[in-house]
Order: C-alpha cells, then structure tokens, then sequence
C-alpha cells in the first residue's frame, strides 16, 4: 500500500515542512482532505509555520501511519475549489462557509 491508494475524504496525517528559518523537519499532525489525488491542509489564517514554512521550501512529506510521500506545496487561490475543500473538511458545519487559506500538495511521483 501506498500513499496514492489511500481514498478520498479527511484523514489525519503528518506534514513535514523545512523550517524557513532553521532549515530543520518541523511536522505537525493535522486533519486533510484528500481530493483527486493530491491534499489539501486548511486553516483561517496563513500565519502558521507549517504553513509559512511550506510556502518557503515547498518540497514537503506527508505521512499516514508507516507510509510517507513527498510533495509540492502551494497556497491555493482558487475560490470555488477552496469552498468544496471546505465542504469536504467540515460537512454539515457551519465553519465549512468560513474563507480558509489552503495548502495544496500535489504527491511527486519517484521519477521527479
């Protein structure tokens, strides 16, 4: 099994960022939403340091359980994508009509 054969939905998983001051692994467990193949991490504001950290070293891990892949992370600026992701994260909540600042990671296959 491997990352690409987990399903679609919200899942809690790992993030590990460089840290854009340190240069260390700075992970975080956080709750995702997997959609067509690549994540999406969420949060009101982008004043995180996973967040920040992942806009300045954009090469990042995502780990469920034993399993880990590398990523490319961007922040989305996608409106109506970003309200689905809202939907997915949060069904049936009002918080889910709430404007997020999303990070998407696409997975980087072993060849890139």
């Amino acid at each position: 099994m491997d990352m690409y054969s987990i399903k679609d939905g919200v899942a809690r998983l790992s993030l590990t960022t460089t840290g854009r001051r340190t240069g260390m692994d700075h992970t975080v467990m956080l709750r995702a939403v997997l959609y067509m193949g690549e994540y999406y991490f969420s949060r009101h504001r982008p004043d995180s340091d996973w967040f920040l950290n992942a806009l300045s070293n954009p090469i990042v891990t995502i780990s469920h359980k034993d399993i880990s892949t590398k990523g490319m992370a961007v922040w989305l600026h996608d409106v109506p994508l970003e309200s689905h992701i809202s939907e997915l994260k949060y069904p049936g909540e009002p918080r889910a009509k709430d404007r997020r600042a999303i990070l998407r990671v696409t997975p980087l296959r072993e060849c890139e």
